[in-house]
């Protein structure tokens, strides 16, 4: 039997970032590690064919029966240089990601527990940096005697990229306006008002279903450079009688890749929105705060870093995103994959 045949174990540690699974696995066998100098360049290796022997641990370890249809995680490889602690290269059911802000957050707590980066010595903040395939982002970690409170994911540059888009629903017979951001994927975003929803658990078939046939409907049209459309985010604005005009309250769900529904608020994905909101005026560096609320009530808190040029070269406001969320591990995995198995590399049922 050829070596990338034989049967071997795989190691992981498996964190969630406000209920969204990250699984981690820092030592990739060696036959699986897709060439290139960059993590930008292994990915686009690894998603160029579906033979590549990394699809097939991402698969072994995504699907069923070591993971289900909405499972998340990273493979730890080399960042593109010395100024970053390492990369990654993120993965779901269906292939590779080129953004993930709760991986992102996950990771910065893995490091800091693994010894990776340091803890300081006092009470104070430790950066994460990560090599991803949209570049480069950090995990800001706030550490109170020697354990991390909470991380920021400080994301890669983000900005509208368009508004008013008409997509016509139809399976509701009706059309419905939603909004393209960049924030290291590209993001759909609608309020579910449109649709006469609201977020919740209880809806999650009615989003996956509408999430796919919206990212259908707007094909080639949400298609920004190398990046497809990503994912589609439904949200609603939440309001009280005490709400403070410098912070933005709403409620979404992201439904990614194929189907998938993001558990947490969705750090990219808030990324997207801040990008949003900063175009329409309502939301500016160092002025106002997003709380992102998911659809299991978990909450993101998002701010700008600061504002920049949009790329575009449109007259839009650009932004460096910051978003705070909390992770927490899950457990230590040893997996065993063997090619000889007939259910090998996994399947799925949704």
């Amino acid at each position: 039997m050829a070596a990338e045949n034989a049967p071997y174990w795989v190691q992981s540690e498996d964190w969630h970032t406000a209920g969204e699974p990250f699984r981690i696995v820092e030592q990739l066998p060696p036959h699986t590690l897709p060439k290139g100098d960059t993590v930008a360049q292994r990915r686009s290796a690894v998603a160029a064919t579906l033979a590549h022997p990394l699809n097939d641990l991402r698969r072994s370890l995504c699907h069923e029966p070591r993971g289900h249809s909405d499972m998340y995680g990273g493979f730890i490889v080399p960042p593109d240089d010395s100024g970053a602690h390492f990369g990654v290269l993120f993965w779901h059911k269906d292939g590779f990601s080129t953004a993930c802000g709760h991986g992102t957050i996950a990771l910065g707590y893995w490091a800091v527990n693994k010894g990776i980066v340091k803890l300081p010595d006092v009470d104070g903040v430790v950066d994460v940096v990560i090599d991803v395939p949209s570049g480069r982002v950090t995990a800001r970690l706030a550490i109170q005697q020697r354990k991390p409170v909470y991380a920021d994911f400080i994301n890669v540059l983000s900005y509208q990229l368009a508004r008013d888009i008409t997509v016509a629903v139809p399976s509701r017979d009706i059309n419905v306006q939603v909004d393209l951001a960049f924030s290291g994927a590209v993001y759909a975003t609608l309020d579910a008002a449109q649709l006469g929803l609201k977020v919740e658990p209880s809806r999650c078939d009615d989003f996956i279903k509408l999430g796919r046939e919206i990212k259908a409907e707007l094909g080639d049209r949400a298609t920004y450079n190398s990046h497809d459309l990503y994912g589609v985010i439904f949200f609603n604005e939440e309001r009280d009688d005490q709400d403070d005009t410098d912070v933005i309250k709403q409620r979404n769900v992201t439904v990614f890749a194929d189907g998938q529904i993001d558990r947490s608020p969705c750090g990219s994905g808030t990324c997207a929105r801040l990008a949003l909101l900063l175009a329409q005026g309502r939301l500016g560096g160092g002025r106002s705060t997003l709380l992102h609320r998911s659809i299991i009530e978990t909450v993101f808190e998002a701010d700008i870093v600061k504002e920049e040029s949009s790329p575009l070269n449109n007259g839009i406001p650009a932004c460096i995103p910051r978003v705070r969320g909390r992770a927490g591990l899950v457990g230590r995995m040893s997996f065993y994959i063997d090619p000889t198995d007939p259910v090998y590399p996994g399947f799925l049922l949704r």
